[in-house]
């Protein structure tokens, strides 16, 4: 099972059971319209950063822990994902830290689906209003697909391409989402550099101060 933190002991049982629904949920709907192929991607994503080219197919596993308040206290989940897309599908798999598959998630141009043992199929076709009414805090999904490549685009809507640098590579979003990327494979070589670790935090109405932590295990594009 899932970890958490700082838990009371007369709310760890249902503490616990929400932070790990709230987790492969968070993961499953991470598709919908957010997945949708980005046929307007700017020129620079393929020249910039010394020619690191973005990839529609590629399978992607790692690990992502969530920081967040519940309740006045401060809540911690921590759990591995097996991301897998193509140019219009992508099938998430949420596990615990052992290995145990807590959901598998098929999303489609139009909709996105969920899995778990025991529960009713669950589907949504407005990715953002399913996470704030699932979770009651929000997830930085729709960005998801650029940002595990090190792409996307800024506070002023211009497109970027996170490289490696002696600093940490910063950048605030357009949804007021901060990224930082704190850890790169292949630094020495820009054409075949991606990112390691990305760190997003917002501060948000619904669970105060978020910190999500995204660590790349492997990549395999194809």
């Amino acid at each position: 099972m899932m970890r958490r933190s700082r838990n009371t002991a007369g709310t760890a049982s249902r503490a616990g059971r929400a932070a790990l629904t709230a987790l492969a949920i968070a993961v499953s709907v991470s598709g919908c319209s957010s997945f949708l192929p980005s046929n307007n991607r700017s020129t620079a994503d393929a020249v910039s950063g010394s020619a690191r080219q973005y990839h529609q197919l590629i399978d992607v596993s790692g690990r992502l822990s969530v920081r967040y308040e519940q309740d006045g206290k401060e809540q911690a989940i921590h759990g591995n994902f097996t991301w897998s897309q193509n140019n219009q599908d992508t099938v998430v798999t949420l596990l615990s830290p052992l290995g145990q598959t807590l959901a598998t998630i098929n999303i489609g141009v139009d909709k996105a689906t969920l899995a778990q043992a025991g529960q009713p199929l669950r589907s949504a076709g407005d990715v953002d209003s399913l996470t704030v009414q699932t979770l009651g805090w929000p997830l930085p999904i729709a960005g998801l697909r650029d940002w595990l490549q090190g792409f996307g685009s800024n506070a002023a809507g211009q497109r970027f391409v996170a490289t490696p640098a002696t600093d940490t590579y910063d950048v605030t979003t357009a949804d007021n989402w901060r990224l930082q990327y704190a850890n790169w494979q292949n630094q020495e070589n820009a054409a075949e550099s991606y990112p390691k670790r990305i760190d997003l935090a917002r501060n948000t109405k619904q669970a105060g101060d978020v910190a999500i932590r995204i660590v790349i295990d492997s990549r395999q594009p194809r």
